[in-house]
């Protein structure tokens, strides 16, 4: 019922969000008296912010055509290179790179939003590295055919791409994939596996929540597992691909993210209002363009998502040494040939500081001189990753961590 209910809403918003669109266009039209007198100009700036807020979305394109790198632009070319139920590995190489460029696989999180929520992540790394990127599918899409999803999956998809990708790459993990990342790291090193990554960078990755936890690591530790599964677990409707299927819903994810600020989301809305209002188009973009992402969400399987939230959030498996891939214990103190980055944000309201840091004490056979850690002054959850901070600060450290440990100290070790 869940579902449905989402569904009928959607219509509703859907069809009530074009009729303010068209009634903004009238009343902004410069052939309408309207938009000259009176509450015609604020009534339009209203009406244009309600057709944004309640417009349906799907999912965004990551629209990286070109690029700026040495002063110059160059242009970029996407393909999508593995094809998977669950997910496809995306490539984006610029123009003019140089043929022995660090090769990176960004992890995206599976999270509820698409992997086009790094697009500034991904479009900053293009400019020193050929990029490849987890575009994790839409549970609601996949059909029940294709079978289950759940941490163990991911892991396995990780490890499938890293071979793709070929020996030497570079990982970098944003927020919670790092879990899986490290995982896969981990076997991948205790094996000797030909392709095991040269760097991890992990940033803002749940770890260890026990350490400066968050309002959303205490919602975890509040409820048992029943409780998740019986309150936010729902059933795809009929018309979807994916039909049958049992998820976490995208939406409520969102509603979630939603809430926990508020007051500052309306803000950004009556902060757009006044910039339509006075005819300042850019700055209303600015705020479009954010929530155009922001808002578009996707489901993820209620197997990968209760796992998640048990292994992860409750049990602190991977912390406490008792994360188990398909009946294998992970140990972490088997990655030593992996160099480890953990990059956190000084004001991360989703992960706190210390939960990434974890990662460098639990690897215990990795020399010190391949560890190390970057506190990102100023930045939020999302400022680690997106905006000024990780353009300019974060994404230079990243890069010459990188040079640091590329290819050659991995090929001495193996």
């Amino acid at each position: 019922m869940l579902y449905h209910a989402y569904e009928l809403q959607r219509a509703w918003l859907g069809g009530a969000s074009a009729w303010a669109s068209m009634g903004a266009e009238m009343l902004a039209s410069p052939y309408s008296p309207l938009g000259y007198m009176g509450l015609g100009p604020v009534t339009a700036s209203a009406l244009e912010v309600f057709a944004h807020a309640a417009a349906p979305r799907g999912k965004p394109a990551f629209g990286i055509e070109t690029v700026e790198a040495g002063g110059k632009s160059f242009a970029v070319e996407e393909a999508t290179v593995v094809n998977r139920p669950f997910g496809d590995l995306k490539r984006f190489v610029r123009d003019g790179l140089p043929e022995d460029a660090p090769r990176l696989l960004v992890v995206a999180p599976m999270s509820g939003h698409y992997a086009t929520l790094l697009r500034g992540t991904v479009r900053r790394m293009i400019e020193s590295c050929e990029v490849y990127v987890t575009d994790w599918a839409d549970a609601k899409t996949v059909p029940m055919s294709e079978g289950l999803f759940d941490l163990d999956d991911y892991i396995d998809y990780l490890v499938g791409f890293l071979e793709h990708i070929g020996p030497g790459a570079h990982v970098m993990a944003v927020c919670q994939p790092s879990v899986p990342a490290l995982a896969a790291t981990a076997l991948m090193n205790a094996e000797g596996h030909r392709c095991r990554p040269a760097t991890l960078t992990m940033m803002g990755g749940p770890i260890d929540t026990r350490e400066s936890p968050t309002t959303v690591n205490d919602l975890a530790m509040e409820r048992p597992i029943e409780w998740f599964r019986h309150t936010v677990i729902a059933t795809v409707p009929m018309q979807h691909r994916g039909a049958g299927r049992r998820v976490y819903p995208g939406f409520l994810q969102l509603a979630g993210f939603m809430s926990m600020n508020l007051g500052q989301h309306m803000l950004s809305h009556y902060e757009m209002f006044k910039h339509l209002t006075i005819g300042d188009e850019d700055s209303a973009r600015a705020t479009k363009d954010f929530y155009d992402e922001y808002r578009s969400v996707c489901d993820m399987t209620a197997e990968f998502y209760l796992q998640t939230v048990e292994e992860v959030f409750q049990k602190h498996s991977l912390a406490n040494g008792t994360f188990v891939h398909r009946g294998q214990p992970v140990d972490l103190g088997a990655i030593r040939d992996t160099a480890i980055l953990a990059i956190e944000g000084e004001r991360d309201d989703i992960s706190g500081i210390g939960q990434t840091r974890a990662a460098l004490d639990l690897a215990t056979g990795l020399d010190e001189a391949k560890k190390q850690y970057f506190l990102a002054e100023g930045a939020g959850h999302y400022g680690i990753f997106n905006g000024s901070r990780w353009r300019t600060k974060i994404a230079p450290a990243v890069e010459a961590f990188i040079a640091r440990h590329g290819r050659s100290g991995l090929a001495a070790a193996a």
